[in-house]
């Protein structure tokens, strides 16, 4: 009789336990991202598990448009993640979390960009520019909205490859000039000048295939 009555208190305690992780899975998808991440902080995976799904396909693809490999990629992607878990302490404000994240996951896609045996440059700051203040490289009244996404993606595949990482920063991620210098390692001339000859070249490739 005790053995039946302890196996049956067995059950129903698995049964409550179940109930209870899948009740905390629900409710971790209702909140909000400043209470994932403290939950993060103190080292909950299920509320890490979370902050990775909302995110991951995101980060994904911006490492993706840098390194141009999948499964390098997804590799660069999921070392992000564990470094930023790593670092929530080191955020001051949780309502960036997306645009931290998205930093760490551009500087790890440089970095593993700039060892692979094929990237092969003269350093930036090695080369002299001549900047031009007043030539932003492309007609100011031509901009991008008026041509399908995909079109302007697949025609930066064809530009230098330093030319791609400085307008998927500039155009697609949204970094101003002194971001992408800190980012790119570069001069504030260098950028300049580097982004206006991109988008030359890139209105120059958009016209022949429009």
């Amino acid at each position: 009789m005790w053995e039946f009555f302890f196996q049956k208190t067995v059950t129903n305690l698995k049964c409550i336990h179940h109930y209870n992780s899948n009740l905390f899975l629900v409710t971790l998808t209702k909140l909000n991202i400043k209470q994932l991440i403290e939950l993060c902080k103190s080292g909950n995976q299920a509320a890490q598990m979370e902050v990775y799904n909302r995110y991951c396909k995101a980060m994904y693809n911006v490492s993706l448009r840098i390194v141009k490999d999948s499964f390098e990629a997804e590799d660069i992607m999921q070392d992000s993640f564990l470094l930023a878990f790593t670092k929530l302490d080191s955020l001051k404000d949780v309502k960036i979390f997306g645009s931290w994240l998205k930093r760490i996951v551009i500087n790890n896609s440089i970095y593993h960009y700039k060892k692979n045996s094929k990237y092969k440059s003269v350093p930036l700051d090695d080369v002299i520019y001549k900047v031009e203040d007043d030539y932003d490289g492309i007609d100011s009244q031509h901009e991008f909205t008026n041509l399908k996404v995909n079109q302007v993606l697949e025609t930066m595949k064809d530009l230098k490859e330093n030319y791609q990482i400085c307008l998927n920063l500039h155009l697609i991620e949204g970094y101003d000039y002194e971001e992408i210098c800190e980012i790119m390692n570069i001069s504030h001339a260098n950028c300049r000048t580097m982004i206006s000859r991109a988008k030359d070249s890139l209105r120059k490739k958009l016209e022949l295939v429009a």
